[in-house]
């Protein structure tokens, strides 16, 4: 049974994240004791809200890096618990652990040498692939993420990886897939797939505290005009 406190505490963590501003929920956020936070961050995961959803997987992402200064041991348990949410024995879906493995690995170069093979083994079929349809978004978000900050870290098998989603069904996958490659400067605008030429899909773009509405050929066409999308 949740403790009154506990309670009181998730409650003031989600009127954080409904704020209207990054820096400010991230400095009130860090007023909350880590140990604590972590386990509100997670149970907003599975908001209904996504824009709620993605507002406290950026706020784990900070928080991740920040233990991880602290005490490297509490960070890789935060990032195991991560792991064993994706694992088929948790019992559970594991929503947004992916993006948060890739927003931990983004801002922690320790971690992320420790952690970014798995997240990119989520994608292999000969590793630990995923096999859920709407977490293989969460993957290609959170590969995506982390290569905005180590573009370098692809390896060549998931770049191929990568290209296949470009031709997904699915346009949310399109999209991820190439975010992840544009911000690993992977994506050539000169030889942009006729299918997403003329995609006139348009995606909620998480741009690291709020969405932006915008259109997969657009965004393909458009990014040499941009280094990384957040």
């Amino acid at each position: 049974m949740t403790r009154p406190h506990g309670r009181q505490t998730k409650q003031k963590v989600g009127e954080i994240l409904n704020g209207c501003y990054r820096e400010t929920a991230m400095e009130n956020l860090a007023q909350i004791p880590d140990e604590q936070l972590v386990g509100h961050l997670f149970s907003y995961f599975y908001h209904a809200d996504e824009l709620i959803k993605f507002r406290s997987i950026a706020a784990m992402g900070v928080l991740g890096s920040r233990m991880g200064k602290k005490n490297m041991e509490k960070a890789r348990i935060v990032m195991r618990r991560i792991m064993w949410n994706l694992n088929d024995e948790s019992g559970g879906i594991g929503w947004g652990s992916p993006e948060a493995m890739g927003e931990i690995c983004c801002q922690s170069p320790a971690l992320a040498m420790e952690f970014k093979s798995i997240l990119f083994s989520y994608l292999d079929s000969d590793e630990n692939y995923i096999e859920h349809e709407m977490l293989q978004r969460g993957v290609l978000w959170g590969i995506g993420t982390f290569l905005k900050s180590s573009p370098g870290d692809l390896t060549e098998k998931t770049k191929t990886l990568l290209f296949g989603y470009i031709h997904s069904q699915d346009p949310i996958k399109r999209v991820y897939a190439i975010r992840a490659l544009v911000n690993a400067n992977c994506f050539d605008c000169s030889r942009v797939p006729e299918n997403i030429v003329i995609d006139t899909h348009q995606i909620n773009l998480f741009t690291g505290w709020d969405f932006t509405r915008t259109c997969i050929s657009d965004m393909a066409l458009c990014h040499e005009n941009r280094k990384t999308f957040a």
